[in-house]
């Protein structure tokens, strides 16, 4: 092979390794969730969601998520967290975001989105988990009862965990009707460097 050859050889490679490393996306950020009844790690799609994501991350960073409760247990539909402490004492927040249920995303079992109530652009820190696939919570039109709710991440493991509190009894407690009977506590959420 002639040194010419070689050099345009080289050159190839070179180009294609760049090519690979400048359109490489970045990873999506995970978090680990740990929790009184066991461990979840959970991916979020900040490419699909990324003002959700954003805000997430931003209650993570702050430990807002650390020793509150999953304070809902709809069974056969979803587990709800992110917004009261222990005492069931409910928690301040940020202002309310915009909503991304229109980025695509279903919410399919085991998904995370973003709880809310009759306002689209009403989430603030409370998120829920599917336990099943719910696709009537999927955005149908921007009308209020066809908005949706917006998927931003999904448990990639510890789906057992999941499993496990979505079946858990319930009770009425501090004004919550769907309330587990043992309190199942989010000791702390924090990002998993990738």
């Amino acid at each position: 092979m002639s040194k010419y050859m070689s050099f345009a050889f080289c050159a190839l490679g070179f180009l294609a390794i760049s090519a690979v490393a400048l359109g490489a996306a970045p990873a999506n950020p995970k978090v680990l969730m740990k929790t009184s009844k066991g461990d979840l790690t959970i991916e979020l799609y900040q490419d699909k969601a990324p003002i959700t994501v954003k805000n997430f991350l931003a209650y993570v960073d702050e430990k807002f998520f650390d020793n509150t409760v999953i304070h809902r247990v709809s069974r056969g539909f979803v587990i709800q967290g992110g917004g009261y402490t222990v005492e069931y004492r409910r928690k301040n927040t940020k202002a309310p975001i915009k909503n991304e249920a229109a980025n695509g995303l279903s919410n399919k079992h085991y998904t995370l989105s973003m709880a809310r109530a009759g306002d689209i652009d009403g989430a603030t820190s409370q998120f829920f988990i599917n336990l099943k696939d719910n696709y009537e919570l999927d955005h149908k039109n921007n009308t209020p009862e066809g908005f949706g709710y917006a998927v931003f991440g999904a448990v990639v493991s510890g789906m057992e965990i999941v499993d496990a509190i979505g079946s858990l009894p319930i009770m009425s407690k501090m004004g919550q009707r769907e309330a587990p009977r043992e309190n199942v506590i989010i000791l702390s959420v924090s990002r998993i460097i990738n």
